[in-house]
């Protein structure tokens, strides 16, 4: 393809199908076979375990729906950051960018990363997150953290040798991991426990909370119940969290205007299917007390030993793996996408805004590989991670709104695809949106300040920015 054809001067190599398996692999990480625990112990009953699937399922479709009509408008490099710049200002969009570099991408690498050395470690004990071998300013370093930032430095060094490398990766392991995902869900099916699953459906939506093994107990009051359904949503609004990733990498799809916004509802369509399933699944094989205490809240490893007995430990980590390598490929591959449209506007490093001889922005991926990995080291991703749930939703939220400011600003802009359900199904993810971050601002502070401290640190950077500029 002729450069020329293309604003980024990047190849449009990437089809309608790489893109939807671009969505569903950045999705489908091991939250899946983790998240439910949390949520179990929050909402204590079957039927509400997948009213929250459900409910963030909703969500999630919606702002993809709602995102189409933006993907089309702006077929470039940098996506949401280049939706927020056009919508509201640079300073808007660069305390995205700063975020999403500082916390949001980065820590989802380091710990999707980790995720992979630890079930990594069921096959290779010593390299365990147990396994302590040395100390380093103060933290002591597993030999699971140091495999984790080797996977991640073979990975950002695959995808600095052009898109087309990290498209196959992508394909081939996200191909995978949905495949292997419904065979476990089939088998947990075809092997389900009639007793546990009429146990767990007998009181389906009787909302409790969990005190202790075996023992749930009523909420208070309404207002507590609703703190209870937001802090549960944590786990699963991550678990759900980078289908936009796709469009960051808008410079290099074919047919971007059509291709990113049909990508966006497919994907999504589909993990959210499969994550429904999947916890259908797990309440026919375990009872709702062994899902609400599974030994370090891994789920799918309970559930694969209730279908395949002694065997199911190592059948699940090797989904795992799957499923987390194909997860981070995709997250290095979009994110240096958002610090090369930054670059270009003078809000990054200069030179993370060139583009190597495979046409893919080399330096932003090593950037980006270098800062996962220091998260890596300090062990402090899962943290960071808890805390800026609540500021990626405030900027989902911001991202929606928008279409409805760039309907006045620039009402004469193509928009080849308008937001579906417009402006009906926008204005219920906004008050989602805004109703999940008051009730974790009253009710789980600790979710809430930190992230906003984060982005908050962005303004006198952007400012500095702007006076080298």
């Amino acid at each position: 393809m002729n450069p020329s054809n293309n604003p980024d001067n990047m190849k449009r190599e990437l089809g309608l199908l790489d893109a939807t398996l671009l969505v569903a692999g950045g999705m489908i990480g091991s939250g899946i076979f983790i998240v439910s625990a949390d949520v179990t112990r929050n909402v204590g009953s079957a039927g509400w375990l997948l009213l929250i699937w459900l409910i963030t399922g909703f969500m999630t479709l919606a702002a993809a729906l709602s995102y189409g009509e933006l993907s089309g408008m702006y077929p470039k490099a940098g996506g949401q950051y280049v939706y927020l710049r056009e919508a509201y200002n640079s300073l808007v969009a660069f305390l995205f960018g700063w975020s999403f570099f500082a916390v949001i991408q980065t820590g989802t690498i380091a710990a999707v990363g980790v995720a992979f050395s630890k079930f990594f470690a069921y096959f290779i004990p010593q390299l365990g997150d147990d396994v302590i071998l040395f100390r380093l300013i103060g933290f002591n370093i597993s030999s699971a953290q140091l495999v984790s930032i080797a996977l991640i430095i073979l990975l950002t060094y695959i995808n600095t040798r052009g898109v087309k490398s990290g498209k196959i990766i992508q394909t081939t392991f996200t191909a995978a991991k949905l495949i292997s995902l419904i065979g476990l869900i089939l088998f947990g099916f075809i092997l389900m426990k009639p007793e546990v699953w009429a146990a767990n459906w007998s009181n389906a939506f009787d909302i409790q909370r969990f005190v202790s093994p075996g023992v749930f107990e009523n909420y208070p009051g309404f207002s507590v119940i609703a703190g209870g359904i937001a802090a549960a949503m944590v786990g699963t609004l991550f678990s759900s969290d980078s289908w936009n990733n796709v469009t960051f990498v808008a410079g290099e799809i074919t047919n971007p205007k059509r291709n990113i916004g049909l990508a966006l509802f497919l994907g999504t369509l589909i993990v959210t299917v499969i994550y429904v399933l999947t916890n259908v699944m797990y309440t026919a094989v375990l009872p709702m007390n062994d899902i609400a205490t599974a030994a370090k809240d891994r789920v799918g490893i309970a559930a694969a030993q209730s279908i395949f007995g002694a065997s199911g430990t190592a059948i699940l980590a090797l989904l795992v793996m799957v499923s987390t390598f194909g997860c981070n490929n995709g997250l290095i591959l979009s994110g240096a996408r958002v610090y090369y449209s930054m670059a270009q506007d003078g809000l990054f490093f200069k030179k993370a805004g060139e583009l190597n001889k495979n046409a893919v922005p080399e330096f932003g991926l090593w950037i980006q590989c270098a800062f996962a990995s220091i998260l890596c080291l300090s062990g402090r991703y899962g943290d960071l991670l808890d805390m800026i749930c609540f500021v990626v939703v405030i900027f989902y939220v911001l991202t929606i709104l928008g279409i409805f400011i760039l309907r006045v600003k620039q009402p004469d802009l193509e928009r080849p695809y308008k937001a579906f359900g417009y402006p009906v199904l926008p204005i219920i993810y906004i008050l989602m949106g805004i109703s999940f971050c008051v009730l974790l601002i009253i009710y789980k502070p600790a979710y809430t300040w930190p992230g906003l401290i984060i982005v908050a640190l962005g303004i006198p950077i952007y400012y500095l920015l702007l006076r080298r500029k």
